[in-house]
């Protein structure tokens, strides 16, 4: 039991230490995971042989992954994407077993083993893909959904594969598979030594047991569990699904990781999908983490030393082979801009069923122990570029690609509409001042960088303009000199500043309204020149925590009267914050006493709403006034016309 402790302790200390300096340094979780068991392993030699035993059962961990993913797609969903599951995924894997193969018959290699080769490099990493993609926010991009589309069905061609490779069997290796065999005596499985049409039956009985368990079963499950009210039970139910489940593939033969994903998503419509998604995360995270390390503790240093040139030669040629055949693919499918990138360099490694059909053909005599040792380099290696891969894309594939898209294949849009008002950003924040503008009859010119969010807003009837806001040219074609106002609505600190001080510095007359994400961005906006400045969340928490108050029983106009006394108070501090962050030094890069001043500010809020106001109250307090007779006449002749 100690021996345990200390291995678990290992672990666990090597993935804290590595893991948040590689996410600091922006490499990613992954990385910071095979480095952890790179360290620990053949670097120290604190692991050894062990952990093939401990990355059977950290296996398990992509198992859940992909039952996590299978609840989140609905079957229609899955349906719609069969174009891509079936043209996409079967050329990926078609294009890049074929080449493979005769690359290796090249090599002298029997064809048998050629093919072995073929289908072991075929395949990518779906944990460390899907992981990265979870990580990054790139799931529901075009290129993320293609590249899941092809790692889908690379799981399921597994099981062909796995039924294929013993008829690849040597002959002079017959003793090999004998031993294996004896090894392995005993194991469990409801499918060995039956005859075909049997196995056929059982194998599409166990999936219907899946399927219809899933949908007419698990309902009264977490029904009856959910109402004991108590966490862990349900926990230990949602384990029990998806190891029974994974432990039914394996009986029959099948991809546990593909029978799990297939009950996900047959209880994707389930209401009790979010608590099993809370259940199960944690799990697959810790899984999925000591899976990685498993992958860098198993890195031969002896046989690496031995073969370095053929391992180097083979990765990098196995990367760009599949990264070749991912962008034909590209062009095949109209995989478009910064997708395509994404969805050739994210596959282009081999996975972690590598390592399962390397064993699996060592044991059905189809290849030698060295030579698996060789293959088995070759994808963890690939697997530990990933990163990199996902870094090239980041940091330069997508703002290269990027670049050559907005100045060269898109020119901006020509403005053929003026108005008193120009909306740099046509995101959330600015269709929602757009639409009351424009509901008011107001003209305004929205101008987006994002060709995509322009296309979105054409599509709903918004009228917008592509272009980068910042650019002298395009502001005065959007008639930025009869305009008015100026809004910024855009998220980017940079590009925001820019276009502050440009329209400042040239158009000082033109009043300047900008969002900010915070206060310190709203105090470097308001020394640019901006004229007004609205804080992205304070408004919305303002209304939160009123909407709170009266939930808890304050009666409205009370809760009234304690925000619109908060508003002032903090309106009139901001003023004097203000003052003294523009006093701010590079030892105190808040300003001298900013933080003490800000206390002050909490206390007279405190203060304030400690006041019974009831008696005194203040009929300026009133938000609105009506406006004064012909009011609407003078809006009609200052906006809707478009004038100044």
């Amino acid at each position: 039991m100690t021996l345990y402790f200390l291995y678990a302790f290992l672990f666990l200390a090597a993935a804290v230490f590595t893991v948040p300096i590689a996410k600091k340094l922006g490499l990613g979780s992954v990385l910071g995971y095979l480095v952890a068991g790179l360290l620990i392993g053949p670097v120290t030699g604190l692991v050894g042989t062990e952990t093939q035993t401990i990355q059977h059962f950290a296996e398990f961990g992509v198992v859940m992954m992909l039952f996590l993913v299978g609840l989140e797609l609905d079957p229609a969903v899955l349906w719609n994407m069969r174009r891509r599951l079936i043209g996409l995924g079967g050329l990926q894997l078609a294009l890049t077993i074929i080449p493979v193969t005769a690359i290796a018959m090249l090599f002298d290699l029997q064809w048998t083993i050629a093919l072995t080769v073929g289908f072991i490099f075929s395949l990518s990493s779906t944990a460390i893909v899907l992981q990265s993609f979870h990580e990054k926010s790139l799931t529901n991009t075009e290129g993320g959904r293609s590249a899941f589309s092809v790692l889908l069905v690379q799981d399921i061609a597994v099981i062909p594969m796995l039924a294929i490779i013993p008829l690849l069997a040597i002959p002079e290796l017959v003793s090999v598979a004998e031993s294996a065999a004896d090894a392995h005596h005993g194991t469990m499985s409801l499918v060995e030594g039956k005859p075909g049409w049997m196995m056929a039956l059982i194998i599409a009985g166990s999936i219907a047991v899946v399927v219809v368990g899933g949908h007419y079963l698990s309902r009264p499950l977490f029904s009856f569990v959910a109402a004991s009210k108590l966490r862990e039970v349900f926990t230990a139910t949602a384990l029990m699904l998806v190891i029974g489940i994974a432990a039914l593939m394996s009986l029959v033969g099948l991809s546990p990781a593909l029978g799990t994903f297939l009950a996900g998503v047959v209880l994707a419509n389930s209401e009790f999908r979010h608590e099993l998604e809370s259940s199960i995360e944690p799990f697959k995270g810790l899984l999925l983490g000591l899976f990685f390390i498993t992958v860098g503790c198993g890195v031969d240093f002896t046989v690496l030393s031995q073969e370095f040139g053929l391992v180097a030669l083979l990765t990098f040629g196995v990367i760009l082979l599949k990264a070749l055949v991912l962008l034909l693919l590209t062009f095949i499918f109209k995989i478009e801009f910064s997708n395509r990138w994404l969805f050739s360099l994210s596959l282009a490694q081999a996975g972690e069923f590598g390592f399962v059909l390397l064993s699996f053909s060592v044991q059905n005599s189809v290849l030698t122990q060295p030579l698996a040792q060789v293959l088995s380099l070759v994808v963890a290696f690939s697997m530990f570029l990933t990163p990199l891969l996902f870094i090239v894309f980041e940091r330069i594939a997508l703002p290269h690609f990027e670049r050559v898209c907005n100045d060269s294949f898109r020119e901006p849009d020509k403005v053929d509409e003026w108005g008193p008002v120009v909306i740099a950003g046509g995101g959330r924040f600015g269709q929602i001042v757009n639409r009351l503008l424009v509901a008011n009859n107001i003209k305004t010119v929205v101008l987006d960088a994002e060709i995509t969010q322009i296309t979105s807003l054409r599509e709903v009837k918004i009228k917008a303009f592509f272009g980068d806001a910042t650019r002298p040219e395009l502001l005065h074609t959007a008639g930025i000199e009869q305009a008015s106002l100026v809004i910024n609505a855009m998220d980017n600190h940079e590009n925001s500043l820019m276009l502050i001080e440009y329209v400042k510095k040239h158009y000082p007359d033109i009043k300047i309204l900008t969002r900010a994400f915070d206060r310190t961005e709203g105090y470097v906006f308001q020394q640019a020149g901006a004229d007004f400045i609205i804080s992205e969340t304070y408004h919305s928490a303002l209304e939160m925590g009123s909407e709170a108050m009266r939930q808890l029983g304050f009666h409205p106009f009370i809760v009234e009267q304690k925000k619109e006394t908060f508003r002032r108070i903090e309106d009139e501090g901001s003023h004097i914050l203000y003052e003294k962050w523009q006093t701010k030094e590079e030892a105190d890069p808040l300003g001298l006493h900013y933080s003490e001043m800000f206390v002050q500010l909490e206390e007279a809020i405190k203060e304030a709403m400690r006041r019974d106001r009831a008696d005194r109250h203040n009929f300026a307090e009133r938000e609105w006034m009506p406006p004064p007779k012909g009011y609407d006449d003078k809006l009609s002749d200052d906006f809707k016309n478009g004038s100044d």
